[in-house]
């Protein structure tokens, strides 16, 4: 694959990109859910304990990038395991990154059209940000790297602004006691390592990267700043919250926003300034899935990319219609994570390894 067909990214924007995948729906949800699978205040140990699954995942899938440099997953799998077998695991890993589109526009659209534009039809708010996808991502990943890198200070600003504004409801007892039901509860990561997902786009983007040789800090830095966003949001909501008090929120980070009491401010809602960031990171979120299903298929069939990015369009938003309420989403969302952990744990593994064995075989 010559970069020049799609465009080359730096180890910076590189970085960026895997945030942007990272951070997204997990940041209204993570405190819900962290909340329910530990069930103690240590919901914190137990995000950085998970941080070390996406860590480890992107090791292993930058070292098999490293022995086929300047090209994708979707092509370099066919030299590993050939034609037959490469198809089978592209097109489940085409199928998840669909998914991964569907579920975050989906979830925006509801989360819109309930705290921002009521009223507003989820159908038009899901059209909106597919066309507006489609016109990003149609400029190649050079174009996408730069929208993402001014979306991403933008975002790092309004959690820094969160987080100060939440000191004053913030109560270290509702963190504590540390470790009071012993150390168990804290290995129940499996939501929460769910949410840090995100760092398998390493297998598209490495690729396109001017100084590969970069990738280990780019993947450190990947899973490094979300765990800490995640770790700030987690400490500030639970810690104003409560265990208890977020059990049974779908929305409890927004929630927390909606707490705050600023009558001095110019703006007063800051919910909507929160969204408004949000909807960014949703929308960097889809486009990066989008892209990369839509390469996928250009690689795999050997065809321009710029047809599959329109192909794909109407079947996106036919497909975000699909599930009837919330709980069909999170359903989607769940079994869409479950295949992501086999998809890019197991498998870069046993290609790693059967690329090993045919290195010494021949």
């Amino acid at each position: 694959m010559r970069k020049s067909q799609h465009g080359i990214i730096t180890p910076t924007q590189a970085t960026i990109i895997i945030i942007s995948k990272t951070l997204s729906v997990g940041i209204l949800t993570l405190p819900r859910t962290a909340a329910n699978d530990v069930g103690t205040p240590d919901v914190w140990i137990a995000l950085l304990i998970s941080s070390l699954v996406p860590l480890a995942m992107g090791f292993v899938i930058i070292t098999l990038n490293q022995r086929y440099p300047n090209q994708t997953f979707y092509e370099y799998s066919d030299l590993i395991v050939g034609r037959f077998f490469t198809l089978f695991i592209s097109l489940f890993m085409i199928l998840y990154f669909i998914i991964g589109t569907i579920f975050a526009v989906r979830i925006m659209a509801v989360v819109v059209e309930t705290y921002l534009l009521e009223g507003t039809p989820v159908t038009i708010l899901i059209v909106l940000v597919l066309w507006l996808s489609l016109y990003l991502i149609v400029g190649g990943i050079t174009s996408i790297a730069r929208v993402f890198q001014i979306i991403f200070p933008l975002t790092i600003l309004t959690f820094i602004v969160i987080a100060l504004m939440g000191i004053g409801l913030f109560d270290l007892d509702h963190l504590r006691p540390v470790l009071g039901e012993g150390i168990r509860p804290v290995f129940n990561i499996k939501s929460m390592t769910f949410s840090s997902l995100g760092i398998e786009i390493i297998l598209i983007i490495q690729a396109f990267m001017t100084d590969q040789h970069k990738a280990k800090k780019v993947i450190f830095l990947g899973v490094l700043i979300p765990t800490v966003l995640y770790l700030l949001t987690l400490v500030m909501v639970i810690g104003a919250l409560s265990i208890d008090g977020v059990t049974n929120l779908t929305w409890p980070t927004i929630l927390l926003i909606q707490s705050f009491e600023f009558p001095q401010l110019f703006f007063e809602r800051l919910d909507s300034l929160f969204l408004i960031i949000w909807i960014m990171q949703i929308f960097a979120t889809v486009s990066i899935s989008f892209y990369a299903a839509s390469l996928g298929f250009s690689q795999l069939f050997n065809k321009d990319i710029k047809r599959f990015i329109y192909g794909l369009l109407p079947i996106l938003f036919i497909l975000s219609m699909i599930p009837q309420n919330l709980h069909q989403l999170f359903w989607l969302a769940d079994m869409n994570a479950n295949v992501g952990i086999v998809l890019f744990g197991v498998v870069p593994c046993l290609l790693l390894l059967i690329s090993f064995i045919r290195r010494k075989v021949q």
